[in-house]
């Protein structure tokens, strides 16, 4: 039987994703009843322009003072879609001491400050919510906090950002530069203004410990997570990874450590070989592949940003918050119980693709290989091309660890013989 008292929803923000979770609740607003088992109302928005039309939104909800409607006692579940770091902590925490469950899109705050919100969340028996925090309207989150949660992960491999992919996969299948790619991604509208987050890595990295806290079940914040851009990559890097068969995209990467002692989290640039999945996400799409030792491997794809799709991960949130609600119950929480340390990049293991400069004349290639040889860096295959007294000679090693191969690079640039290092690219997936 349905409870026919609705249960009252705030809403902090009210932009491109916090208009569409208003325009969904309102226009589906019978269904949402029957899945929850009692009707949602909308009971205040907080915005910080109340001028502004908003179409469907009665203007008598609208409200600039925040921190008074998380504060009113009545509210049963907030919906924070308004970023940031502050004010938003104070204000889900405001929430939960008020009585209400919280549903994040906040990936920044959850990545630096995920545990203490937890902990905020568990001390006043409240539900905190974030799918719409890591891939937009990819169910992520859930499955590997809930539907995972017998199985042990070993890594999360994924394309995380939209923006990035777009320009990367232009990149690729056009030939266009870097500035090129970026340029008609901001036409689009794929890209900001101000494209730094993205372009830079720092929400991808922000997604990544997220990602690994849950999969871990051990505390991850932003600090742990190695970062690396993609402004550095050019025309010439997709021209060598197609010369091995590979592509090149922005990825977070998780994993155990060999020993399964700790973990380690990272955002940069690699090649990827053609025949792995994640090579075939084009445009702003999003995919994360997840290894697991019972399910195996697993691939999730799908729209990753946008105010409709991000808005579906909010509302799916949303009705399983209500749920709980009406039952009494809450949600998992925070799993942090394995309490693994996250590892430095120098002990990660990869494949390394590098680019030099050189010398053409005799004995360079014999000089290169003795400083890959003296740090332990063992080679796959070299790659030598020249004339008029210059060369470039690309190397692909085996798997090595981070710290080695700066050890190697840094020897390398002392060679008379090396002109200087073109590009670094780690090659993964395989």
């Amino acid at each position: 039987m349905m409870r026919t008292r609705p249960l009252k929803v705030a809403l902090l923000g009210c932009g491109v994703v916090g208009s569409e979770v208003a325009r969904i609740m309102t226009t589906h607003a019978d269904d949402l009843a029957q899945r929850i088992g009692a009707p949602v109302e909308l009971a205040g928005v907080a915005v910080r322009r109340p001028s502004r039309v908003r179409e469907g939104i009665d203007p008598a909800l609208v409200t600039t003072d925040a921190t008074a409607l998380v504060k009113r006692g009545d509210i049963d579940v907030v919906v924070e879609v308004i970023g940031g770091i502050e004010p938003a902590r104070t204000l889900i925490t405001t929430a939960f001491e008020h009585g209400a469950s919280v549903v994040s899109a906040n990936k920044a705050l959850l990545a630096q400050d995920g545990a203490a919100l937890h902990a905020a969340a568990e001390q006043h028996d409240k539900d905190l919510y974030y799918e719409a925090a890591v891939a937009g309207a990819i169910p992520l989150i859930r499955p590997l906090r809930e539907s995972l949660a017998g199985d042990k992960v070993n890594r999360v491999l994924g394309i995380v950002n939209g923006t990035t992919n777009f320009i990367l996969d232009k990149m690729d299948s056009t030939g266009a530069g870097y500035q090129e790619a970026l340029d008609e991604a901001t036409a689009l509208g794929y890209a900001e203004a101000d494209p730094t987050a993205d372009v830079e890595g720092f929400d991808a990295a922000a997604k990544a410990a997220i990602l690994a806290g849950i999969a871990f079940h051990s505390r991850v914040r932003l600090d742990d997570v190695y970062r690396e851009g993609m402004t550095e990559v050019t025309a010439s890097d997709f021209a060598s990874a197609k010369n091995m068969g590979c592509t090149i995209k922005l990825l977070a990467i998780c994993e155990r450590a060999g020993d399964g002692g700790s973990v380690t989290a990272r955002v940069h640039p690699a090649m990827i070989p053609l025949t792995h999945p994640l090579a075939s996400v084009r445009g702003a799409y999003n995919a994360v592949f997840v290894e697991s030792d019972a399910s195996g491997q697993l691939m999730f794809y799908g729209p990753g940003a946008g105010g409709a799709p991000t808005a579906s991960a909010v509302l799916g949130d949303l009705v399983a918050v209500c749920r709980n609600r009406l039952s009494g119950a809450t949600g998992p929480g925070e799993s942090s119980y394995a309490a693994l340390p996250v590892s430095p990049m120098g002990d990660v293991v990869t494949r390394y693709h590098i680019s030099l400069d050189v010398a053409d004349k005799p004995g360079v290639l014999a000089q290169v290989a003795t400083v890959f040889a003296e740090h332990g860096v063992s080679i796959d295959t070299v790659r030598q091309t020249g004339k008029d007294g210059e060369a470039s000679l690309v190397v692909v090693t085996h798997r090595a660890s981070d710290a080695s191969l700066s050890g190697t690079v840094e020897a390398l640039r002392k060679l008379d013989t090396v002109r200087g290092v073109a590009s670094i690219m780690r090659v993964e997936g395989e």
